[in-house]
């Protein structure tokens, strides 16, 4: 069975909202509107959705800004998918660092848009007060500090960012660059720091445990696994 949404669509061209109200409503999913950042951002407090699907370019306050102040203010973690124009990897790298868990450029196709709210309403259950947990291990976002099997894992403030990044874009792999990006953005040290923080991560999440859930895509990059 599908599962219905509540999906929060922060957009201020009305031809958009029109059409993607009547994608989403033809597929059983309800669909609320903000024409402005300002008004999205309270809709968004006030009754948080299943999804927010945020334009970038917003009159009041742009979606950058809706995006980290919900990060900040709201008490449950509410997925947001972002939408723009703007294609390159540093914009999507500012969505990301704003806190967007996903980012799909115009124009899109409508079937990619649902399809892409479904995953990420599966990944993040809104209703969960800031914990992310993929198999055995569990991340508060708030108090800073994971779990695996309900032990603490001591980690260093880099570890954990690393740790956190991959958790949210799970189970996507992340590319090396991408990740290096995500953690140091433009000031990466000259030397290789992914490396030796990868290897301090799998001491703590790894080693101690059964079996190891930082996983290496050859040739391709990162990943976590939820299961052996």
């Amino acid at each position: 069975m599908v599962e219905r949404l509540r999906i929060l669509v922060v957009e201020d061209h009305l031809p958009l909202r029109t059409a993607m109200a009547a994608m989403f409503e033809s597929h059983g999913h309800r669909a609320d509107f903000a024409a402005d950042g300002r008004t999205g951002l309270r809709l968004a407090l006030d009754d948080p959705p299943d999804v927010v699907v945020l334009d970038l370019n917003l009159p009041g306050l742009d979606g950058l800004r809706v995006c980290a102040q919900l990060r900040e203010r709201a008490d449950r973690r509410i997925p947001v998918l972002m939408l723009t124009a703007r294609d390159t990897l540093a914009d999507k790298l500012k969505g990301f660092e704003a806190g967007a868990d996903d980012y799909l450029v115009k124009p899109f196709a409508g079937e990619e848009l649902l399809a892409r709210c479904l995953a990420l309403s599966q990944r993040h259950r809104s209703g969960e007060q800031h914990v992310l947990r993929i198999g055995p291990l569990s991340i508060d976002r708030r108090g800073n500090h994971a779990q695996r099997d309900g032990a603490t894992l001591e980690l260093h403030q880099t570890a954990y960012r690393i740790l956190l990044i991959l958790a949210e874009a799970w189970p996507r792999t992340l590319t090396r660059s991408e990740l290096m990006q995500r953690v140091w953005g433009d000031d990466v040290p000259q030397s290789d720091p992914l490396r030796s923080h990868l290897y301090l991560l799998r001491q703590a999440l790894d080693k101690p445990f059964a079996w190891p859930m930082l996983h290496t895509v050859h040739g391709v990059g990162f990943k976590l696994r939820d299961r052996p």
